[in-house]
């Protein structure tokens, strides 16, 4: 009855929460991203109408025909015994398990659907559908259905977010053994949301989790003993748990490209998230289309790549890539040519599987000198797709295109020497051809590299450095998809979706995202938090990313220091995280910070010159700094000055014992700064006027 009550309060919460469409689309921006759910209110009641008869019925038909069992066995047992009672057991288990066996096969029946829609719709409205789906199987007891509508509850998919009954829905889930489930309590319990905050407990689960067959809990492990968060520092163990996930991703890798995903700081551009490079912009999008159709070749040939492998926060369409690729290649494009001769290799809607299509455009390409064209040739011949293997030809393509330097190339002639296909074994050279497709962030070649230095083949073995490489790989699972949903959660006002998805990424190590869900919870708008325990937590997750090189988040740790936010007051701890960002990082912000805490002897020895030399370092680093090093230089000069006259030494012994800061206020010395700038306007005015 628990599970019962808590699908209709999800089924009651989906036909609530799923939001109508405006009647107008208010912005050009949301035209294809943004499309809200517009799924019938009244279909759904309708649905929720039919399950609670249908259960009320089944109950009370239930009970009748337990009551007519008992009798009917009683009264058997009196006149045939115990063989006949036998018999009847028989007969009801039998038929008990022939009624669970097609709820079962309804139930997974009614999954599949949902699976279906959801992998081939592109709108919010379709992908709303298919969850009505996973409802009814998840009402039938299918677990996987229950998984998908507690994600859902959790991450606030189409606004329906209910932590408290997600949570319930985990834990019925954990009790039949559901891997996903123990690492959603871990991630709850890590974070304190919607329960108890309690480290000791996520890391059982995350353990079980990972025992479970959790990728996820595989990389907070990782990540865990890596950082030594909540457990003993350990490469060797962070080695295991990171080899297992990169495995994994490598396997997936090889058998197609992985979707790069844009990760977005937040910390960047927090007045205008919209103006970003990272996702394109709607109108952008519309001006790029008007130039391809005008016949911009180059264009053209880049709307078909993004649309190829869905980048910039566009959708992946084969045929539109297909569309813009052909337009491309019959104006001489030689990238469309090889880039169709890819499609129709890996084969796909758009482009069916051909061989003799992929290399009749490989060849147009390569003829033109193209490295991709090169490259796909190679390919063919060293895998044997429409030709013969032939492993010398293939190594003549690949060397042309790593000349080019087309890193998957390099990628493959590094894979035929670790490998010895079709040449001599040579780890040196392996090494070499993997290193330079690393630098372009060839994924499998990142791997390779992890297992040379995990292995000590060819090269010195590192744990640090193969630990390093996985987590690089790891990072590329399609998990890191969510930090395209967290965005546009966030930009359209659903911070508590937007949290828990960057927050649950910031477990598993990602530092855009720890940066991230610190930027959130400092904002204080989420509620899923308590407001105490938001600066305490954002200072550990800009600690976090600070480590892992962050020079925001290291000027961050300073401020949090310098006003106690989450923390005592320390101003010594504060110069010091201002000092590391500013001669690590070259930030100006930290060069300015502690220029000004040199300035008034606060955490630190009071040096007047060292103040004036770090302003001036503040102003050459970032053009930015330039206004407000100038006022702070004429404050300082001004009272620098005053120290000078001789009316001011006269009182000298007086103004020693006077304090500013408690005649004048904590910031005295920004009323200066504002007097002097009136000054400054007021001779400006005159001398004008």
């Amino acid at each position: 009855m628990k599970l019962l009550s808590l699908l209709i309060e999800i089924l009651i919460i989906l036909g609530v929460t799923i939001k109508h469409i405006e009647a107008e689309r208010h912005n050009k921006k949301q035209k294809q991203r943004n499309v809200t759910t517009q799924i019938s209110v009244n279909k759904i009641k309708q649905f929720l109408s039919y399950i609670l008869e249908r259960r009320k019925l089944i109950k009370v038909i239930n009970k009748r025909e337990n009551l007519l069992e008992k009798k009917k066995n009683q009264h058997k047992l009196r006149i045939k015994g115990i063989r006949n009672k036998d018999i009847s057991k028989r007969n009801k288990n039998y038929s008990k398990k022939r009624s669970k066996k097609n709820f079962t096969a309804e139930g997974e029946q009614l999954f599949k659907m949902g699976i279906k829609i959801l992998q081939q719709s592109k709108g919010q409205r379709q992908k709303a559908q298919a969850y009505i789906f996973f409802a009814k199987a998840a009402d039938l007891g299918n677990l996987k259905a229950m998984e998908k509508m507690a994600d859902a509850l959790l991450f606030g998919n189409f606004g329906m977010q209910n932590i408290t009954a997600a949570i319930q829905l985990y834990e019925l889930l954990a009790k039949e053994g559901s891997y996903k489930a123990q690492n959603a309590l871990g991630f709850l319990s890590s974070y304190g949301i919607g329960m108890e905050y309690n480290q000791a407990k996520a890391l059982i689960y995350y353990t079980f989790g990972s025992a479970g067959g959790s990728m996820m809990s595989q990389m907070i492990l990782g990540y865990r003993y890596l950082s030594g968060i909540n457990v003993l520092q350990n490469c060797e163990v962070a080695l295991y748990h990171y080899k297992k996930v990169a495995d994994y991703i490598a396997d997936k890798l090889e058998k197609s490209e992985g979707i790069p995903v844009e990760k977005v700081r937040l910390t960047e551009r927090p007045e205008n998230l919209s103006s970003n490079s990272e996702i394109l912009d709607w109108d952008i999008y519309q001006y790029y289309k008007f130039l391809a159709e005008r016949g911009d070749v180059q264009i053209q040939v880049s709307l078909g790549q993004l649309h190829l492998i869905g980048r910039k926060g566009l959708d992946q369409d084969y045929y539109k890539a297909l569309y813009y690729f052909l337009k491309a290649a019959k104006a001489g494009s030689a990238n469309a040519m090889a880039f169709i001769g890819k499609m129709y290799l890996e084969g796909n809607d758009a482009a069916p599987q051909n061989n003799a299509t992929a290399f009749k455009y490989f060849s147009m390409a390569a003829n033109k000198g193209n490295a991709i064209g090169l490259h796909g040739l190679g390919l063919l011949y060293f895998y044997g797709k429409g030709v013969p293997v032939n492993y010398g030809e293939a190594l003549k393509y690949f060397q042309k295109a790593a000349e080019k330097g087309w890193p998957n190339a390099q990628f493959q002639l590094g894979f035929m020497y670790y490998s010895g296909s079709g040449v001599w074994k040579d780890y040196k050279l392996a090494f070499k051809y993997f290193y330079l497709a690393s630098q372009s962030g060839q994924p499998l070649a990142i791997y390779y590299l992890a297992e040379m230095y995990a292995t000590g083949a060819g090269v010195l073995r590192s744990c640090r450095t193969a630990v390093e490489l996985y987590k690089g790989v790891c990072e590329l699972g399609h998990w890191a998809e969510k930090f395209l949903t967290a965005y546009f959660a966030y930009k359209d006002g659903d911070i508590d979706s937007s949290l828990v998805q960057y927050a649950l990424l910031a477990e598993m190590g990602y530092e855009v995202a720890q940066s991230n869900s610190a930027f959130i919870l400092e904002s204080k708008k989420a509620k899923i938090i308590e407001k105490e325990k938001m600066y305490p937590m954002a200072l550990l997750l800009w600690n976090r990313a600070a480590i892992q090189g962050n020079a925001f988040a290291r000027v961050k740790i300073g401020d949090y220091h310098y006003y106690g936010y989450g923390t005592k007051k320390d101003y010594q701890t504060a110069a010091t995280h201002y000092s590391i960002a500013a001669h690590k990082y070259q930030s100006a912000q930290a060069m300015f910070n502690l220029a000004y805490m040199y300035e008034h002897g606060l955490g630190t020895a009071k040096d007047i010159h060292l103040a004036r030399r770090l302003y001036d370092m503040a102003a050459q680093t970032s053009p930015d700094a330039h206004m407000p090093v100038f006022f702070a230089l004429v404050k300082l000069e001004t009272m620098h000055l005053l120290q000078d006259i001789l009316f001011f030494n006269q009182f000298t012994m007086r103004w020693k014992w006077m304090k500013l800061d408690d005649t004048l206020g904590q910031y005295w010395d920004l009323f200066a700064i504002g007097l002097i700038v009136a000054m400054l306007i007021y001779l400006l005015r005159n001398r004008y006027g």
